[in-house]
């Protein structure tokens, strides 16, 4: 798979991160890396995953991946 840079303008970094907006619940949705690029839908870097903010009154869903070694 290729490597995807990161949807913030300007930064090449490595995208670890999905985003998805749902505008008719006031949502934005943070989750995994999707496998492929999606229309509607922003890849984020770390840095920028951690630091994203929602607009007033907007609800930010952040799924979180629990990795364990078995």
């Amino acid at each position: 798979m290729d490597k995807r840079p990161c949807s913030r303008t300007g930064c090449r970094n490595e995208v670890v991160a999905t985003l998805t907006y749902v505008y008719a619940d006031s949502m934005a949705v943070l989750g995994p890396l999707s496998q492929k690029a999606e229309p509607h839908t922003y890849d984020l870097c770390e840095p920028h995953a951690e630091r994203l903010s929602a607009p007033q009154g907007w609800h930010i869903l952040r799924h979180v991946s629990l990795e364990h070694d078995v």
